[in-house]
């Protein structure tokens, strides 16, 4: 379920928190040929879906940046694999109906005085339009602002594939 201007809709998460927010989490891997490929295959046989992937590499490490389909069973399945691993909350949004559709996003954050840490894109595409991760330094703000200016806010409901 997605929530747009009008919605209404307020969330109240286990986590303790009542926004929208889509669950990241970084892994620390050696820079070393087949790191990656290891980790993502320990979601083969399960329903989890790596729904976006953003990697920083150094000479001696890479931090790797998941959104998974499913965040519960994703995280068990990193827990197993014996990785530390750190949990963030981020927004994820439905790209907005414009000729410039981050420019209206980045405008509308610095206006809000919220600053723009991490943009990723999405592999899935929730209700058939582009979608990005944004990680922020004022989540609750980023989101009232962004609903503010008609951008669809999604939730990890939206991350899954339909069955």
């Amino acid at each position: 379920m997605s929530s747009g201007e009008d919605s209404g809709t307020t969330y109240a998460t286990i986590r303790g928190r009542d926004y929208q927010a889509i669950r990241q989490f970084t892994v620390f891997l050696e820079n070393r040929v087949g790191q990656l490929l290891e980790v993502i295959r320990r979601f083969e046989g399960s329903r989890v879906q790596i729904v976006a992937l953003s990697i920083a590499d150094s000479s001696e490490y890479a931090v790797v940046r998941f959104l998974l389909s499913d965040p519960e069973q994703g995280r068990e399945i990193l827990e197993r694999a014996g990785l530390a691993i750190v949990e963030s909350d981020l927004i994820g949004i439905e790209m907005p109906n414009a000729s410039q559709p981050l420019l209206k996003v980045c405008t509308a954050l610095l206006q809000a005085e919220v600053n723009l840490m991490q943009v990723y894109p999405l592999f899935v595409r929730p209700h058939d339009r582009p979608a990005v991760a944004l990680m922020v330094d004022n989540i609750e703000m980023a989101i009232e602002t962004l609903l503010a200016k008609g951008v669809r806010i999604l939730n990890e409901n939206d991350l899954r594939e339909s069955e």
